[in-house]
């Protein structure tokens, strides 16, 4: 029987040799290659990010866990049918026109691609057009808008405007995020959620796409 659980716990104290060997362990026992992806690595991040909402893990072990998952993943993704990849989430993620800060960003991206996400970063200095011309391209789900600055604040307003004028706003839910940022001015422009952390924005994530 393939130790999920096991998984799991090796996963949330970033234990990278006893995941990798859990990993081949059910390989070698004809486990599909998703059933680990989703019960074993996913299962196990959920839980990194709670721990990290709650203040019970830190960035740098957050960062060890992704890591160890990242090279189970590796692993797997040979195995992975295209129709396990092709209903993955569809998230844009970028630092709004203006802000040069990736940090929070990068987190927020590493933890959405370990929940299961198809992630595409923008990167840095992204002006509203690219926003929308990305979402289009991708046929994105999702787009989370980044800032650190309160100067950069009303270029989120901005990008939003830009998105609803593009007559794409049904079909894409918006959450904003960065230290200046809160979920008062998060309505105040129309966003469909805001996340204070890394682990809460990928639960609201999966939280609005299920809605």
């Amino acid at each position: 029987m393939t130790d999920f659980s096991g998984m799991v716990d090796a996963l949330v104290v970033y234990d990278a040799d006893k995941l990798t060997k859990l990993v081949n362990d059910a390989l070698a026992a004809d486990t599909p290659a998703a059933d680990i992806l989703n019960k074993g690595l996913i299962a196990g991040m959920d839980i990194v990010g709670d721990k990290m909402e709650s203040g019970d893990m830190f960035i740098p072990e957050v960062l060890m866990a992704a890591k160890a998952m990242g090279a189970c993943v590796e692993i797997l993704k040979p195995l992975l049918s295209d129709d396990d990849s092709s209903t993955a989430v569809k998230v844009i993620i970028g630092t709004v026109k203006g802000d040069l800060h990736d940090i929070g960003k990068n987190l927020v991206s590493m933890m959405m691609e370990s929940a299961g996400m198809e992630v595409y970063d923008l990167g840095v200095d992204i002006d509203p057009e690219e926003f929308v011309a990305r979402i289009k391209e991708k046929q994105a789900q999702i787009v989370c808008l980044s800032a650190l600055l309160t100067t950069t604040m009303p270029m989120m307003a901005q990008t939003v405007e830009a998105i609803v004028e593009s007559g794409i706003r049904d079909e894409v839910k918006i959450l904003v995020g960065g230290a200046p940022v809160t979920q008062a001015f998060a309505d105040e422009i129309g966003a469909d959620g805001f996340a204070a952390d890394a682990g809460s924005a990928s639960k609201l994530a999966k939280t609005l796409v299920a809605a």
